[in-house]
């Protein structure tokens, strides 16, 4: 059977419900806090979530999809970080957002980032741009495209930081992978209530 195509309220009822299986994991002491903004909004397909394509002239992972969201600074919260971070790469006005709960939080093993997802919600999809420096495309992707037939897949790849498995979501135009892609996986499975090693699918 097809995974439902839900609605925004849905999926935030979804994520403030939620608890960590394990509980709240502690930051590490040597790790980089960042936070991102997974935006949600009711779009004719269903709930809808905002990604940007960074700019190519970025140094760290110049060209991949990613949410909004950066490094934290001093004495800001996840949150509050995830909402500055919004508005200034795509203008976002943090008034507008509706904040809904937290995901469980992602490790880059490169950068040794620690990166918090913060959910929030506005009534409909915003008309965004990005700001040039950073972002060059701001896209709103229905969810239900994220489990259709053929779009999820893993690999297990072999690095000198580790050993570890990467997911990927082959959208229409755009490949997301590795940290947003593993957001996405946890933020669809919170959504559906399933648990298990891959999203909901045909």
């Amino acid at each position: 059977m097809p995974a439902p195509v839900l609605a925004a309220e849905t999926v935030a009822s979804a994520i403030s419900r939620w608890v960590p299986e394990h509980g709240p994991e502690p930051e590490p002491p040597d790790s980089r806090p960042s936070a991102v903004l997974a935006l949600l909004a009711d779009g004719p397909e269903g709930v809808e979530l905002l990604l940007t394509r960074r700019s190519m002239n970025l140094r760290n992972h110049g060209g991949e999809i990613s949410f909004p969201g950066g490094r934290l600074d001093h004495g800001e919260t996840y949150e509050q970080a995830a909402l500055r971070e919004a508005e200034e790469e795509v203008g976002l006005l943090s008034g507008e957002v509706e904040l809904v709960g937290r995901l469980h939080p992602v490790v880059t093993k490169v950068s040794n980032s620690w990166i918090m997802p913060i959910v929030g919600r506005v009534e409909s999809p915003r008309e965004l741009h990005g700001h040039a420096a950073e972002v060059d495309r701001v896209l709103w992707v229905p969810l239900a495209e994220f489990t259709s037939p053929g779009t999820f897949s893993e690999e297990w790849w072999v690095t000198p930081y580790g050993e570890w498995t990467v997911f990927f979501f082959e959208l229409a135009d755009e490949t997301v992978w590795g940290a947003t892609a593993r957001m996405v996986h946890q933020l669809l499975m919170v959504a559906h209530g399933i648990e298990g090693p891959e999203p909901p699918s045909l």
